[in-house]
Order: structure tokens, then sequence, then C-alpha cells
């Protein structure tokens, strides 16, 4: 039988094509669907190492949505195919408004390294808090870094080489926080919208949780999450 869930109603699945689409701008490579007990897990790659020299983190980004499932799901499917997908039940296919949206998961099947480890879901041990604007520093620091440091036609092991060095260093004031992990948080939108850069500092701004089980470390906000492998 192929595998399917159902999503709460159309805003929820406008919800998964936002997060897939900013996904597959990072990493259009897979997405990794776990669905049980009215819980659907989305996971997709940030980065991951490229081989067994690589020093980059593994970071990954986390969506959770209510959806029933006749059966438990476990897919792993090209993100594109997925979004394709989704596309199709836009409109008149997903019904009136509040009603469950069903989606049964594309046949294809990808391949993908990081989807073979899976983060614990439970024994998180919440050990700090760090301002999310120190996490957009981080992040816009590094991409200005990276494409200052990587021209283009460069080879890919001196690309991972320096992705590896700017992603895998701590963030400023947060120690156990990769900057890799700023990355996955800003790409993926669970920072927010960006402010004007005349506005002053928001005091009142959440700051974002962080988490630790084991290698693993875990970003948190009210927009989903980001999990950080260490090596």
């Amino acid at each position: 039988m192929t595998p399917s869930f159902a999503l709460r109603d159309a805003l929820a699945l406008g919800d998964l094509q936002t997060f897939l689409g900013r996904s597959a701008r990072v990493d259009d490579g897979a997405v990794r669907l776990i669905g049980s007990g009215g819980v659907l897990a989305v996971y997709t790659s940030v980065l991951q190492p490229a081989g067994l020299l690589d020093r980059a983190p593994t970071v990954l980004g986390l969506r959770t949505f209510a959806a029933d499932t006749r059966a438990p799901v476990d897919s792993v499917v090209p993100i594109r195919a997925l979004l394709d997908r989704l596309a199709r039940l836009e409109g008149p296919a997903t019904g009136s408004p509040g009603e469950p949206v069903g989606v049964l998961v594309p046949p294809d099947t990808a391949t993908a390294a990081w989807a073979g480890i899976s983060p614990p879901r439970a024994g998180w041990e919440r050990v700090d808090d760090v301002a999310a604007a120190a996490l957009r520093a981080a992040a816009r620091a590094g991409i200005d870094e990276v494409a200052a440091a990587v021209p283009s036609g460069i080879g890919e092991q001196i690309v991972s080489r320096v992705r590896g060095e700017v992603w895998g260093r701590p963030v400023d004031g947060a120690p156990d926080v990769v900057a890799g992990g700023a990355f996955a948080a800003y790409s993926l939108g669970f920072l927010g919208p960006d402010p004007a850069p005349d506005a002053e500092a928001d005091d009142d701004e959440p700051p974002v949780a962080v988490f630790r089980a084991g290698p693993w470390m875990r970003l948190t906000t009210s927009r989903g999450h980001v999990l950080i492998r260490r090596l």
C-alpha cells in the first residue's frame, strides 16, 4: 500500500510547502517523512560531511505537523518530487477550508546518508538559550565568508574544507552551537523575518532554546527545530 498522510487543512499544506521550498534552496536532495501517532515529522538536510575527511557537522531541519496516517510512514523521497505532489493539491483539490488534505507519498525513493542517522526523540536536556540576533549575525557572516572564499570553478575538496571550517566553528556567545546550526535556522525561516536594517534591537524577541542529547544539539523556536551532530 502506498504510504500516505492527511494534513489538518490547506493552511498546513501551505506551511509544509514553504518549509520544503526553503529547504530545497539549501539542499534539493531528499526529505525524510516519519509519521505515526498523529504527528508527521519532516526532516531535511542543510549540511552534511562530503566524506570521511570532511569535518563539517551534520545539520538537519525539522518541522512537525499534525497528521493522520493509516499506517506508520517512514519514507525518504526526492524533495522536488514531494513539492510537485503538493503543488497538484493546491486550489480546488484541497476541498473546503478546514478540511483535511490527503497526500500520497511519491513512489520515487532517494538515497541520503544523513537519513540513516536518526536523532533521538527523547532524552533532551535544555542547556542554554541564545539570542536570535546572534544566530542571524553568525549565519550572515558565514554566508559572506563562504562566498568570498569559494570562487566559481574551485575544486569540490576545497569547497568542502572551507564550508567545514566556517560552519563548524562556534557561534559567539554560544560555544555549544556551531555556525552551521545558525545557518540552518536562518535559511529555513525559523528565526522569523529579518528586521529592517535601521531597526533597533528587539529585546522582546524570544530566545532560541538549546537542547542536548548525547552527540546531538537541538535549536528550537516556535517555527521549527535544527538538529546538529558534530564529529
